[in-house]
C-alpha cells in the first residue's frame, strides 16, 4: 500500500473562482515551473494551484518513487472546497501520474490536459531520460541552463536552476531505478473524462508520438495537438503556441 504525502502548493488567480485547476510538473522540476499555465488560466478566470511532487522542491521526501506513489499523492490532493478538480494539467511525469489517478478515481478530475506525457517509455527512452537528468544535475546553474536553452524566458531559466538545487538528487535517480517498467497505457485506455494531449514535436524531442500516441488515441476520450518546433518542455520552448492550444482545448 502506498502512503501518500501532502504536497505543497502555489496558486494563481482568485480562490473564489468556480473553476479550479491542479498543475503537476515533470521530473526534475517544481510547481513554480508551471507558471505559464497558472497565469494563462488565471487570466481566463480560473483558480490554478501547482504542487511540488514528492522529492521535488518543498515536498516531503520519501523512499517510494514509483509512478503509483506519485499518483497516490495526486489522488489525495483536492481543491480547497473539496470535490473534484475541474481541470488537471500534467507535464511528463506529472502527466503519467495524473493518468493513473484519473483512471483509478474518475471523479477526481472532470478534465485532463496532458503535456507531452510520459505514458510509455521503452528502455532506450528511459536511458535518455536518466542521462538527461544526470546531465542537468551536474550543471544546475543559471548560466549553464541559459546556454542550453537560450530561447527560454529568463524566469524559466531562474526557476529551473532553483528546481535543480532543491530537488533530491537521490529521489530523481530512484524514479529511474524504481520504474524499470514505465507503462501507464492500460490506465490511459481506462480514462473516461475528456483528455487532451498537447504533444511536443517528434522532430525535436517528444515522449508522446508514434505507436504510443496511436494506442492512447484509440480511447475516444482523448484528443491531441502538437506544438511545432517545440521540444519536451514545450511550455518553455514555445509558450505562446502552447498556451493557445491549451485555451483551444478548454473551449
Amino acid at each position: 500500500m502506498v502512503s501518500p504525502v501532502t504536497l505543497p502548493r502555489l496558486s494563481w488567480g482568485d480562490p473564489a473562482s468556480s473553476r479550479h485547476a491542479l498543475l503537476a510538473h515533470g521530473l526534475g522540476s517544481t510547481g513554480a515551473l508551471m507558471w505559464r499555465f497558472g497565469l494563462t488560466l488565471a487570466d481566463a478566470g480560473w483558480f490554478a494551484q501547482a504542487v511540488d511532487l514528492r522529492g521535488h522542491g518543498d515536498a516531503p521526501r520519501a523512499l517510494d518513487y514509483r509512478l503509483d506513489a506519485f499518483a497516490s499523492d495526486l489522488e489525495h490532493t483536492h481543491p480547497d472546497h473539496a470535490g473534484s478538480w475541474d481541470l488537471v494539467i500534467g507535464h511528463s511525469l506529472g502527466g503519467a501520474a495524473a493518468t493513473l489517478a484519473s483512471a483509478r478515481h474518475p471523479r477526481w478530475a472532470r478534465r485532463l490536459v496532458l503535456v507531452d506525457p510520459a505514458i510509455h517509455l521503452d528502455d532506450h527512452q528511459r536511458a535518455e531520460v536518466n542521462a538527461g537528468q544526470a546531465a542537468s544535475a551536474s550543471a544546475p546553474g543559471v548560466d549553464a541552463i541559459r546556454s542550453v536553452n537560450p530561447h527560454w524566458h529568463e524566469l524559466d531559466v531562474e526557476l529551473k536552476a532553483d528546481a535543480l538545487r532543491r530537488c533530491s538528487r537521490w529521489a530523481i535517480e530512484q524514479v529511474g531505478v524504481q520504474n524499470e517498467t514505465w507503462d501507464v497505457r492500460d490506465a490511459a485506455a481506462a480514462i473516461t473524462v475528456p483528455t487532451h494531449v498537447i504533444a511536443a514535436d517528434p522532430e525535436v524531442s517528444s515522449l508522446f508520438h508514434g505507436r504510443t500516441a496511436e494506442e492512447v488515441l484509440g480511447n475516444p476520450a482523448f484528443s491531441m495537438s502538437v506544438v511545432p518546433g517545440a521540444g519536451h518542455s514545450l511550455h518553455r520552448d514555445k509558450p505562446e503556441q502552447a498556451m493557445t492550444q491549451l485555451l483551444e482545448a478548454l473551449r
